[in-house]
């Protein structure tokens, strides 16, 4: 019995999550947005551990309690949005306070025949952790709740022929404008983002290093998102932002540096090199090496005898 209740609520309509909220029958079979004026709603309805099959696009004003996304929990303290792509679980913490804000909430099929049925999967926010939400700007806050407003007054109005573009050119903005201000919030934080460059190259030195690669293999972008304390995608997102590489990139970049520095400096072979820098086959070192510097390793050598 105990595993039963371990097992997460899955929502796989839009009536049903209306139904454990309390709120009248949703007016589109397909989207919905719940503006919730801090006493409309009671979040303990929710189930404590649950999933979807929706996106999910969420601003809370300022949501007390803590809301634990994938393994990790976000202080909604200030306010502020976070995104939820389809079958992601999502926990709810500390359900007490005011749960002002407004919640997004579409099947994938309402995107089916429409560009944006392939382009929403290529915004990374959808990938973040919960402790990686947007912040805003009080002029930020108003454009995100102006196309909210927008949204809430198409779906109050008559549906026509015309409704389902209108609605999905709102998303598109709010998305477009989601992806600018996250942006906005990697610039505005470069002096924290300065501070995990720093680390970033303290992990990479350790690896390269310590000759560990041979028997760990090359760190992998989760491996330095976990040391970090961030989610693979917030952290190469903001990598790209401040350097202009992203986190894979970062990775490459300290290979093949460390592969330089042993080609010009040590008699090992190629084979040998490649075994020290994480690879199991030369192969894959030589054809990395050459894609980076337009040598061979055996060519990028002669260079220096």
């Amino acid at each position: 019995m105990k595993k039963d209740r371990d097992i997460p609520h899955h929502f796989d309509s839009l009536s049903d999550l209306h139904r454990m909220l309390g709120l009248p029958k949703p007016l589109h079979p397909l989207v919905s947005l719940i503006i919730n004026g801090g006493d409309r709603l009671d979040g303990s309805k929710i189930p404590s551990s649950h999933t979807s099959v929706f996106y999910k696009i969420s601003y809370k004003k300022s949501l007390s309690g803590k809301l634990r996304y994938g393994q990790h929990y976000y202080d909604f303290d200030e306010g502020g949005m976070f995104f939820v792509s389809p079958n992601q679980l999502t926990a709810n913490g500390d359900n007490n306070g005011d749960h002002s804000g407004y919640t997004l909430i579409v099947h994938p099929d309402f995107f089916l025949s429409y560009p944006l049925a392939k382009k929403i999967r290529q915004y990374g926010f959808f990938s973040y952790s919960a402790n990686e939400a947007l912040h805003l700007s009080a002029r930020e806050k108003e454009t995100i709740i102006s196309i909210f407003n927008n949204i809430e007054e198409e779906l109050q109005g008559r549906i026509d022929d015309f409704s389902q573009d209108v609605i999905i050119s709102q998303i598109e903005s709010l998305l477009t404008y989601s992806n600018r201000f996250y942006r906005r919030q990697f610039i505005t934080r470069k002096v924290a983002g300065h501070d995990v460059l720093q680390k970033l190259e303290e992990i990479l030195n350790d690896c390269f290093n310590t000759g560990r690669l041979s028997e760990q293999g090359i760190p992998t972008v989760q491996y330095l998102a976990e040391q970090l304390h961030f989610s693979p995608g917030y952290l190469s997102d903001m990598l790209r932002t401040l350097t202009g590489q992203n986190a894979q990139q970062h990775i490459h970049n300290k290979l093949i540096e460390t592969a330089k520095e042993k080609l010009c400096s040590t008699t090992l072979t190629i084979s040998e090199i490649a075994y020290e820098l994480g690879f199991e086959h030369p192969q894959s070192f030589s054809r990395l090496f050459k894609t980076k510097t337009d040598l061979s390793p055996v060519e990028f050598r002669q260079t220096f005898n």
